[in-house]
């Protein structure tokens, strides 16, 4: 009996102990400066102590739950109206956690690609220093806004869905807009201003990323082309246990945030050694190429490349010219040992290289070394072949080519803010257990597992997406794929089908092999086909020659039209431009109907351009183009037996039909003729 009574107590003690093991956790969306979704349950959510009860406060409001089994809790108060600020208050096991300048209003997610993830002031995020916003002084100058609050999520990878993130809630102020988002900015600032009440916008975007991982693995796998690689991430998850045991075996090196100037300049990392010597034989690359085509894979950090060269006698004693092309993201080059040049700060990913080669370091036989930094997406020496060359000082007529194989040797790998240094031996590059499937921001469902599965349940209105550039090429699997991704994220968050509004991607020269206005009819396929959908036209507002272009303003506001008109009452605002919608034929001519043409269409220049019709034979011809009220009259006399209809479809269409409001129709075709990718 007493032997039974000792077991007992010490099992008691040890459930005591566990649950002192456990403290009171809030999940990380709620901070100081949150924003609550007004009019609809607030969800709150933590972790603490299984079978501990829990107590929230949000101003007047009570509620109570219990810690389950799994340690994590959740409380859902009543929906409450626009207001603050609070404090929000959670108590357990004499455990009390408070967060401060609470405020409920309107809530939305602003997620995507880089279009989305372009800051206001994208040089101070460390980007192209052909990047740019219009107007986006001014913006951050008068960027005084109490009410309006921004949260914007780091960036994450993940093999499997993940509960929390790094980042916190900020208040509207020209210190804390500068460096956010400027579509969702430019949405969300609209959004206050007409609507009078606080809101916060969650970014939460990946530059350079397709749709397919930001699609949830239990969506994913709905889709043909992808249940393969999703049957192979799931087997990866055991070799990435081993991984993350052999990195934590490892020196770590905390990363700052933003775009440091200095950290990655005086970053060493025994750089001397790899300067001087020849690295190992065992890895050897042909470049030019990003290194994530290759064996490496997805790979972030740093990586050393060197080469051997041999020069004519004749060039000893003279000055040299190093060409290395665009090198992504930094590097650091050496010659023989010594530096010769090097950008060391993020935004010159796509800037070629040159550097002076001093002849007091020239040599017969000449050892090449350069450090490059990763810090996202592709990384290595990426241009073309004829841009690695090494000549004399105005002799590039004689230049040998440095195409082809060099040694590398990575040192060290960026996961998160976080460097991981090689050692030696099982402990070097070599020695990392390698993964089945290459995690990256690329691979599918990581970032949907890492980046937006730890804001859910939070309660929201909806979300804006900014995102298709790095799906062209694939426009008939976008068709099935964005879909997919819209109901994979109203499936997990549990609010019915909340307003998605997205962006139709920009007019961009992709090279004479791309068919991007394929994925535009994705995209525009999707809204007719999607409920509670909205796209915002961009064909008045890109650039050419820039996948980024600086007109972001006009792309956030258009997106707050559709949520003022669709979900706040706004009837009187006209937010789409003309969506073609049906055709009918009258003698030699065929009649475009639109909607969204209340009011009548316009077109400019008067002539329409960007029009092409053809008859049975399928060859398109340019149209000659006539509004009357709300259609458009087609036709061409080289083409007497008109068939179909065409609107800007290239890859860099220039708009020419809008509404009275202004607003762009969207390019469209009027045949279903078989048409690539």
């Amino acid at each position: 009996m007493k032997s039974y009574l000792l077991v007992l107590l010490v099992g008691l003690l040890l459930v005591g102990c566990a649950r002192e093991t456990r403290p009171l956790r809030l999940a990380p969306i709620f901070s100081d400066h949150a924003v609550l979704q007004r009019q609809q349950p607030i969800r709150i959510w933590g972790w603490g102590a299984p079978g501990a009860t829990v107590t929230v406060r949000l101003d007047t409001v009570t509620a109570q739950t219990e810690v389950d089994t799994e340690g994590r809790w959740l409380v859902e108060l009543p929906p409450q109206e626009a207001g603050g600020p609070y404090t929000l208050a959670v108590e357990s096991n004499g455990e009390r956690r408070v967060v401060e300048d609470v405020l409920i209003g309107e809530v939305w997610v602003a997620s995507g690609q880089s279009n989305m993830e372009m800051p206001l002031m994208p040089r101070l995020a460390g980007w192209s220093p052909g990047d740019s916003v219009y107007g986006a002084a001014e913006a951050v100058r008068t960027a005084n806004y109490p009410q309006l609050r921004l949260l914007t999520v780091e960036r994450a990878v993940a093999l499997t869905p993940q509960d929390t993130f790094a980042g916190t809630w900020q208040v509207a102020s020209p210190q804390t807009v500068a460096t956010f988002s400027a579509v969702a900015f430019f949405f969300a600032r609209r959004l206050h201003e007409a609507l009078g009440v606080p809101v916060g916008i969650i970014h939460s975007s990946w530059g350079g990323t397709p749709a397919e991982a930001w699609t949830g693995r239990d969506h994913l796998r709905e889709l043909e082309d992808f249940r393969e690689i999703v049957a192979r991430l799931e087997a990866t998850e055991p070799v990435l246990h081993e991984l993350e045991a052999w990195r934590s075996r490892l020196q770590q090196i905390a990363v700052p945030t933003g775009n440091d100037t200095t950290f990655w300049a005086t970053l060493d990392l025994n750089d001397g050694r790899y300067a001087e010597n020849p690295l190992p034989d065992t890895l050897t690359m042909s470049l030019p190429t990003r290194w994530e085509n290759t064996e490496m894979g997805a790979f972030d950090g740093v990586v050393w490349f060197q080469r051997r060269v041999q020069v004519p006698e004749a060039w000893l004693g003279r000055d040299l010219v190093l060409e290395l092309g665009p090198i992504d993201d930094m590097d650091r080059t050496y010659f023989n040992g010594q530096p010769v040049g090097g950008y060391e700060r993020l935004g010159y990913w796509n800037t070629p290289r040159r550097y002076r080669v001093p002849a007091a370091l020239v040599r017969r036989d000449n050892l090449i070394a350069v450090r490059v930094i990763d810090t996202q997406g592709g990384g290595g020496l990426w241009g073309q072949p004829e841009q690695l060359r090494l000549y004399p000082e105005n002799e590039p007529q004689a230049a040998v080519s440095l195409a082809g194989m060099w040694h590398y040797w990575p040192v060290a790998e960026l996961v998160g803010r976080r460097l991981y240094v090689f050692g030696e031996g099982s402990l070097s590059y070599t020695g990392r257990p390698k993964l089945p499937v290459s995690l990256g921001p690329n691979t599918p469902t990581t970032l949907f597992n890492g980046m937006i599965h730890p804001l859910i349940p939070y309660s929201i209105r909806g979300a804006i997406w900014y995102q298709g550039e790095s799906n062209v090429g694939r426009a008939s699997q976008y068709e099935r794929l964005f879909p997919t991704l819209i109901r994979c994220w109203r499936t997990h968050w549990a609010l019915g089908d909340f307003p998605f509004y997205f962006v139709q991607i920009a007019p961009y020269d992709y090279g004479p092999n791309a068919r991007s206005q394929r994925l535009r009819e994705a995209q525009l396929r999707t809204m007719l086909r999607v409920p509670h959908t909205g796209m915002v036209v961009t064909t008045d507002v890109g650039d050419d020659h820039n996948i980024h272009p600086a007109r972001k303003r006009e792309v956030g506001e258009r997106l707050a039209l559709w949520a003022l008109a669709n979900d706040y009452g706004f009837r009187d605002l006209v937010y789409s431009g003309p969506i073609y919608e049906r055709m009918e034929r009258e003698d030699g001519r065929l009649r475009l109907y639109f909607r969204y043409a209340e009011g009548g269409l316009v077109l400019r220049p008067a002539d329409g351009g960007e029009f092409v019709i053809a008859g049975p034979d399928r060859v398109f011809h340019p149209a000659r183009v006539r509004v009357e009220g709300e259609t458009l009259v087609v036709w061409s006399p080289r083409v007497p037996d008109p068939q179909a209809v065409r609107y800007g479809w290239s890859n860099t269409p220039h708009a020419t039909l809008f509404n009275r409001a202004g607003l762009p129709a969207s390019p469209f075709r009027t045949d279903d003729w078989p048409e690539g990718d």
